[in-house]
């Protein structure tokens, strides 16, 4: 008998133990997910990549996010269609009600070991500030209703996001996800989020993919949107082919810089540290800076800094630096650091108010490290050790950048105001 009360008194314990760890995993998990998205725990393991189910997904903003947008999504099996249907209004994932829907096309990623497909949507001829329902469809197996806000293309106030160094650490990551995912449910005028690079440790190795782009889902909102994502190459992303299949190549193929317009006075310039800073990258951004004199703000995003808080500078130095003073830019993001950090505003190599400000330096995940803060532009400026993304509110007075830690906390708040070109 007391054997078989020790028996029930551990059958009991054990599920009050299975009961705390349900409850605990419905906590970090998103609302609306499948018992196919969760851990035996009630965590959240992303979209089971199974058959051709759409998994893994993503939206992606390039030139023109105004008119433009790719849906991405990967499947575990070579599917023989891929489609995505879309309409202004939702439809509940019933495909027969959606008014346009577009083919897909689909490619296996660069990768011996993995046999995995990716599928991009190309969407074009797109209505400004409109929201857009859609469903991701491979050979009849369907994604649940998603949405997202297309970006303005008059002179209107809007929020982005900014951050990079995504990479290495799991937890972390997730964590960041999870506070974008919070930003955006609890600020509808954040649009996209501008990505610095560095997403995983080996940008070569598609299993450091599958593991980014499963959390990524993590930045999905309650209700479905999707925070689409304006990105930037990274050293560990290098020159390989998979950064192109996951982002359907951003800019120029070999290049990957790109300038997008976002509303009418909010030019966005793309660069990519990973090629000649030089040359033709150098020439584009001249010639992007110079045609687009008379918009409101101007900011550039690329990841190894040319005013950095931890290592020595990059090329960017050399090549853009002078650009970016000759022709006023606002702001300057970058990432690679693993630190926060806001310089005072540069100009001519010494502190100048009327100079170009860069901030960055890439928390998004990536364990952060510590910030030689002696350094002389940061008399003036920030830095800090913590995970961080940085929220962008663009007014027609003023340029706020906010840098927002893992917990929340507004740890930094800068103001550029409009000045002349």
């Amino acid at each position: 008998m007391s054997k078989l009360n020790s028996q029930r008194i551990a059958l009991v314990a054990m599920s009050v133990v299975v009961g705390f760890a349900v409850l605990i995993g419905a906590l970090v998990a998103p609302e609306g997910l499948s018992a196919g998205d969760r851990n035996p725990d009630g965590s959240y393991a992303g979209t089971k990549l199974k058959g051709t189910t759409p998994a893994q997904w993503r939206l992606s903003w390039h030139e023109d996010p105004a008119h433009e947008a790719t849906i991405s999504w990967t499947t575990a099996a070579n599917p023989e269609s891929s489609t995505l249907f879309y309409d202004t209004q939702p439809r509940g994932g019933e495909l027969a009600k959606y008014a346009q829907h577009v083919s897909a096309t689909s490619g296996r990623y660069s990768d011996d070991e993995w046999k995995l497909w990716y599928n991009h949507a190309e969407l074009a001829e797109l209505k400004p500030s409109t929201t857009y329902w859609f469903v991701m469809v491979s050979d009849g197996a369907s994604s649940r209703e998603f949405h997202f806000v297309t970006a303005p293309d008059g002179d209107t106030d809007f929020k982005l996001l900014y951050g990079g160094d995504s990479r290495s650490d799991r937890d972390s990551r997730r964590i960041m996800n999870r506070r974008m995912r919070t930003l955006l449910e609890e600020d509808a005028e954040i649009l996209a989020l501008a990505h610095g690079g560095d997403y995983v440790g080996e940008g070569d190795e598609l299993e450091d993919w599958v593991e980014w782009m499963t959390d990524h889902e993590l930045t999905v909102t309650k209700d479905g949107r999707m925070l689409p994502v304006i990105p930037a190459r990274g050293n560990h992303e290098a020159s390989g082919p998979i950064y192109d299949e996951i982002w359907n190549t951003p800019g120029k193929k070999d290049g990957n810089f790109y300038a997008s317009k976002i509303g009418s006075e909010f030019l966005l310039i793309t660069l990519n540290t990973n090629i000649s800073a030089g040359g033709n990258q150098a020439d584009f951004l001249e010639t992007t800076l110079k045609d687009n004199t008379k918009i409101r703000w101007q900011v550039a995003n690329y990841h190894r800094p040319a005013y950095p808080a931890v290592k020595s500078p990059g090329s960017a130095l050399e090549h853009w630096v002078p650009l970016f003073e000759k022709y006023n830019l606002d702001i300057a993001f970058e990432s690679d650091g693993h630190t926060l950090k806001r310089t005072c505003g540069i100009r001519d190599g010494k502190p100048d108010k009327t100079g170009v400000v860069y901030i960055g330096e890439g928390g998004l995940g990536v364990k952060q490290r510590t910030p030689k803060d002696d350094r002389w532009y940061f008399k003036g400026g920030v830095t800090a050790s913590t995970l961080h993304v940085q929220k962008i509110a663009v007014t027609k007075e003023t340029l706020t950048v906010e840098s927002i830690t893992d917990e929340g906390e507004v740890y930094d708040t800068y103001t550029a105001k409009v000045r002349k070109r």
